[in-house]
């Protein structure tokens, strides 16, 4: 049995823990942080006391803190505590794999608070199933990277994980061949139990202090947590006290897509190839794969064309009627015919399929079916359906997220935190709680500490009526804007569409520095290329959070279009729950998430103390019946003036 982890402070039961908890944040951030070099923030300091109180109290909180505020040691500190106060680690669920990496990096605050408080702070990272090794699969396809054959054997007799990350070489056309893949069978594998997907869940398993998880993989432990429990598997975490959504205000998709099911295209198209390579195949498999692949077909030509278009959304909605409805059923039942018959008599297949390749079709079929089972199912009045814009899949997830949210985890009297910059409409927390469905969570928010009176300026517009004048005047002010300050600017637009429009309209002008546009490159490459190319300027549709650019290569910041929501299918589903509840889906859905999004591409612009910038947006403001939802999304205290068009 493992020893007891040292207590950050002592205490005789649960009421002297909340208060001995509260001196021992105000000593840490009072005497202990500054004695190292740390400021004393007041806005940190109310946001770690407020959280202390949520999680000793069991409650549902709503912590939004601004850009500078360091919520993350205000929210660690309490995780810590009640992780050894309850015996049972705290989840923290972060929105990317880089945000895990950069919390637990030598560089990051867990290990700067374990070396400064002496705790021997025990964080482990449980990381997306895809990015370890498949042993199996490495065995059986050997062959097919023979390239790599050396380097990635060699590799793998070293790793004690077989994580991704350890070998960057391997591309992902080789990764794909063997990594671990969803759909494989670990229950019945030749090697359960001694895999390293298996020991890296082992390690994380016996952390005693905090389990660094993203959104994707909480979710998937949340949604299947109940099942594997009751068939006698272990659960995909194990179980905590407590969870923190850092950057909560993104879990929505993740919990969507990880209840859901889907039917990826290429995935059905290699397997189809497979079957008619298979020397000797029996007749009744082959009659079967043809059906599937003549109602496949048919299937998603239907699909493309209940496709509703749309510029702004990676996931598109769908007109659903009759006749996508019948070619849905008449797929089903091919798959059901298929399925049977790669369930009969799978040894004949076995030189020419491996058995982890019959596994994984199985799997993918299996999960076709009940995609499809639950679009079929009441005519899709119970889910959400869309197509994904970059690889054709078909998603179905559940209407009801709110109340399997409510049931799987908000009713189960664990603390669950939420934390972000952008949580609120001026303080209004309304929309988050409707959109979670939320029951009385308790709220706090503070600024960012920034002077943002000295910092910012906003430049505000009441732009041309017609919408030619407005892009012909446009451009032509947003060339004026660049050249009078040098480059040094990021462009903000609402759909790739409309950052080509911009890249035609700019061709040819000769600008003294670098024009970066989205729809040219890699994103990341992108990026990395504006922070080294100080002058240079990015033009994107997707670049409203997630990029961090401080210092002299970001000083203006241009909303070239108000971010209005797209028709995703997500936000559709809003509307739809607005509109049941007498709301106005303008006014209740589309002006808060507007709000939220440009109040994520303003904190662009200030990431530091020193740094000093514009804002200009250049859609109608004044005026406008969105006035007061813009202003209350710009930087607190910043300077107003009006932009002339």
């Amino acid at each position: 049995m493992c020893a007891r982890l040292k207590e950050p402070f002592e205490y005789n039961n649960r009421n002297e823990f909340l208060v001995k908890l509260g001196d021992w944040i105000g000593d840490v951030f009072y005497d202990i942080l500054p004695e190292h070099g740390y400021e004393v923030r007041e806005e940190q300091i109310y946001t770690a006391y407020q959280l202390a109180d949520a999680i000793c109290n069991n409650q549902v909180h709503l912590a939004e803190a601004g850009l500078g505020t360091g919520k993350t040691i205000a929210y660690l500190l309490s995780a810590i505590a009640y992780a050894r106060f309850s015996g049972k680690p705290v989840v923290i669920a972060c929105a990317t794999t880089a945000l895990q990496e950069q919390l637990t990096g030598d560089e990051g605050d867990i290990k700067k608070l374990s070396q400064l408080l002496g705790l021997e702070i025990d964080a482990r990272m449980a990381k997306d199933p895809c990015q370890y090794i498949c042993d199996v699969r490495v065995n059986e396809t050997n062959e097919d990277f023979s390239t790599m054959a050396n380097e990635i054997n060699q590799w793998i007799y070293k790793s004690k994980t077989g994580e991704r990350s350890e070998i960057s070489t391997i591309p992902d056309h080789i990764w794909k061949l063997i990594g671990w893949n969803e759909s494989m069978a670990c229950d019945i594998c030749e090697s359960r139990g001694f895999c390293k997907l298996v020991k890296a869940r082992e390690h994380y398993r016996a952390t005693r202090d905090l389990i660094i998880v993203d959104h994707n993989i909480f979710f998937h432990d949340l949604w299947t947590r109940k099942d594997r429990i009751a068939s006698g598997k272990s659960p995909i975490l194990p179980s905590y006290s407590a969870v923190i959504f850092d950057e909560g205000h993104k879990v929505l998709l993740p919990a969507a897509m990880q209840a859901g099911q889907y039917i990826n295209k290429e995935e059905i198209d290699q397997m189809l190839l497979s079957f008619h390579e298979i020397q000797g195949v029996r007749a009744s498999l082959s009659t079967a794969a043809i059906a599937m692949e003549q109602t496949f077909g048919d299937f998603f030509a239907y699909l493309e064309s209940a496709v509703i278009a749309d510029e702004q959304s990676e996931r598109l909605s769908l007109k659903i009627n009759d006749t996508l409805m019948k070619a849905a059923n008449t797929f089903h039942k091919s798959l059901d015919y298929l399925l049977l018959e790669m369930q009969i008599e799978q040894e004949l297949y076995i030189e020419s399929l491996s058995i982890s390749q019959i596994q994984a079709y199985e799997g993918q079929i299996e999960r076709s079916i009940r995609a499809l089972t639950s679009f079929c199912k009441n005519k899709s009045a119970d889910t959400i359906t869309w197509v994904d814009k970059l690889d054709g899949s078909f998603w179905v997830v559940p209407r009801n997220l709110n109340e399997m949210l409510d049931v799987n985890l908000f009713t189960k009297g664990l603390p669950v935190v939420f934390t972000s910059a952008t949580l609120s409409n001026e303080g209004d927390f309304n929309y988050f709680i409707r959109k979670l469905g939320l029951k009385k969570p308790s709220t706090s928010t503070v600024g960012s500490p920034f002077d943002l009176e000295k910092q910012v300026i906003v430049y505000l517009s009441k732009s041309p009526n017609s919408k030619e004048d407005r892009f012909t005047l446009g451009i032509e002010k947003l060339i004026s804007l660049l050249n009078e300050n040098g480059g040094r600017a990021l462009v903000l637009t609402n759909s790739m569409k409309e950052v080509c429009k911009i890249r035609r309209r700019l061709k040819g002008h000769q600008f003294s520095f670098n024009v970066l546009c989205e729809d040219e490159g890699n994103r990341g490459s992108l990026v990395q290329k504006f922070r080294e190319d100080e002058t240079s300027v990015l033009i994107g549709a997707n670049f409203w959070e997630g990029i961090d650019v401080p210092g002299a290569a970001l000083t203006m910041l241009i909303v070239w279009q108000l971010p209005f929501p797209s028709r995703d299918p997500l936000m559709e589903a809003q509307r739809k729950e607005a509109s049941e509840q007498g709301l106005d889906p303008i006014f209740s859905v589309d002006y808060p998430e507007m709000g939220l999004k440009l109040k994520q591409g303003c904190g662009r612009l200030i990431r530091t103390q020193s740094d000093k910038g514009a804002i200009v947006i250049m859609d109608s403001v004044f005026g406008a019946p969105w006035e007061k939802v813009v202003m209350g999304a710009l930087p607190f205290g910043a300077k107003l003036k009006q932009l002339e068009i």
